[in-house]
């Protein structure tokens, strides 16, 4: 027979030992395991053992009863507890509903009274057992679990960890049914980035495999289950001519998904296989097909059969072409010239049956110029600033619209950056001719020339510029400059005219007054005489 186990936790040993030679343990179908003096001990007792039943003391050292309880209850939830306690402690015991405790025994404790306890508890414990053990019971859980198991041991065909032995016991005992003759797996991707707005792409993704359960799974004959967060469908066909149909149905699949739940679908649909045992291999093409809609786009059903990449790529020379062409562009271009030149390099990398080898490739090649066109062109780009793995990685699974969305929002980006750089030099070397003239207006050899060389810039490049940046030629601004100053010193100084056309750049006094009379309508003598009786 087989008594349920129970252990005993008092620091009083005289409690302990009374009630284990009061009780007739056996004849209630109990066992005492042993007992312990603390609440510590008890837990390590607990822990263990596992025993059925704990019947504890509340006042202990080191851990008191309560808290061993809560101990209990929250790792060995499935464990009975009985509390016993002093009078004063009763009502402070009753407080701890939350511990689900069976049982609150009084002290003294009395024989028939904890003989009656344990009676009632082992109907209960025995009443538990038998709703576990129960037939129609396990029968339920079993059905519940069923899909579940199915779609482990396809799992576990597709990562090829099945024996040729297992498989008719796991038929058996999962209710499944594989008549063929030929399987296709079949891998359903849902894009997370072409999502429509406040979606979850996780909900999207539960959606897209529930419609390819109704739309494709009865037709095929399918099993349909979650792998690696794509769909994947087993299919069964009768023979290879029926690959084309069950090609074209997929593809019908991913427009109905696209039109009616607005999710990017791409089917990957594996080589044909004529036993259960070849579906990892069929997984692994269509995985591979799968991945193809970088190149092919999705929204479309890839056959893997069907793919049948060139040995040979298109020269690298022609490539560089395009693609130095497109940084002119970030250079030099508008928005719109940049955006052709983005589609022209697309256009020529994407050429017909390119392999996946291929396109990783132009993907590397593509990043690592537009790393160096970046640091050539000391570009600050959070994107291009970090780790050149981790970029590879997402480039590498963007389809052809993301990619060609991507590659133009960084051009345009670069381009913006360029323009601001431009400006913020030009303005820098603006600042700098002013800055210069302020400081040397008088000295005679002061020209656009000498500027020029001090800021090393060319004279057409410096003068077109300076214009846009203040509206006047370098001359212009220089001479209104010097005529500013010099009516300054007219007005504040007595200094005769020919020393303040000195002062101002001017060795020729006569062309002095000629250009100052331009500027301010009257001579210098005549400036000076105005304000001079204005002033007074």
């Amino acid at each position: 027979m087989n008594y349920y186990t129970i252990l005993l936790a008092d620091d009083e040993e005289e409690v302990i030992q009374a009630i284990m030679k009061k009780i007739n343990w056996e004849e209630l179908g109990f066992s005492v395991i042993g007992y312990a003096g603390n609440g510590v001990k008890a837990l390590e007792m607990v822990e263990e053992f596992q025993p059925d039943v704990v019947m504890t003391d509340i006042r202990m050292p080191y851990m008191d009863g309560m808290e061993l309880s809560s101990r209990i209850k929250a790792d060995f939830p499935a464990t009975k507890i009985l509390l016993f306690t002093g009078f004063d402690e009763f009502e402070y015991a009753k407080e701890a509903v939350h511990l689900e405790i069976e049982e609150y025994i009084l002290k003294p404790i009395h024989a028939a009274e904890l003989s009656g306890i344990f009676t009632q508890l082992k109907r209960k414990l025995d009443q538990e057992i038998n709703e576990k053990r129960n037939v129609g019971v396990l029968q339920k859980y079993y059905l519940e679990s069923l899909e579940l198991l199915q779609a482990d041991f396809c799992t576990g065909l597709i990562e090829g960890r099945i024996h040729e032995e297992e498989i008719p016991k796991f038929l058996s005992d999962y209710r499944l049914d594989f008549p063929g003759p030929l399987f296709c797996c079949l891998v359903i991707h849902t894009s997370s980035c072409q999502v429509p707005e406040d979606i979850n792409p996780v909900l999207l993704a539960t959606s897209v495999q529930k419609h390819a359960k109704e739309h494709l799974a009865e037709k095929w004959r399918a099993k349909c289950f979650s792998y690696l967060g794509n769909t994947i469908l087993i299919a069964q066909i009768r023979d290879e001519n029926e690959m084309s149909d069950l090609t074209d149905e997929c593809d019908r699949f991913c427009k109905y998904a696209c039109r009616i739940i607005g999710a990017s679908v791409t089917v990957g649909i594996g080589q044909a296989c004529s036993g259960i045992l070849e579906l990892a291999q069929s997984y692994s093409s269509a995985r591979e097909a799968v991945s193809y809609r970088v190149i092919y786009g999705s929204s479309r059903a890839i056959n893997m059969k069907e793919i049948v990449p060139k040995t040979k790529s298109r020269p690298g020379a022609e490539n560089d072409v395009e693609l130095s062409n497109l940084f002119k562009m970030i250079r030099l271009g508008s928005q719109e010239e940049v955006e052709e030149a983005v589609d022209k390099y697309l256009d020529y990398t994407s050429f017909p049956a390119k392999s996946l080898q291929q396109h990783h490739i132009d993907i590397m090649e593509l990043m690592i110029a537009l790393f160096r066109f970046s640091a050539n062109h000391d570009i600050e780009s959070e994107e291009f600033s970090g780790d050149i793995r981790n970029l590879y990685t997402s480039l590498l699974d963007l389809e052809p619209d993301a990619l060609r969305r991507w590659l133009l929002d960084s051009s345009l980006d670069f381009r913006e950056k360029l323009i601001h750089a431009r400006n913020k030099s030009t303005k820098s070397f603006v600042s700098k001719a002013v800055e210069y003239v302020h400081n040397n207006y008088a000295d005679e050899g002061l020209s656009l020339d000498s500027v020029c060389e001090v800021l090393g810039v060319s004279n057409s490049y410096f003068s077109t510029i300076f214009k846009k940046e203040t509206g006047s030629s370098f001359i212009s601004y220089l001479t209104d400059y010097r005529m500013d100053r010099a009516s300054s010193l007219l007005i504040e100084t007595n200094e005769k005219s020919y020393m303040v056309a000195k002062k101002v750049g001017y060795t020729d006094a006569n062309y002095f007054s000629y250009v100052f009379k331009r500027r301010f309508g009257l001579s210098p003598s005549k400036y000076r005489t105005e304000h001079a009786e204005s002033g007074s």
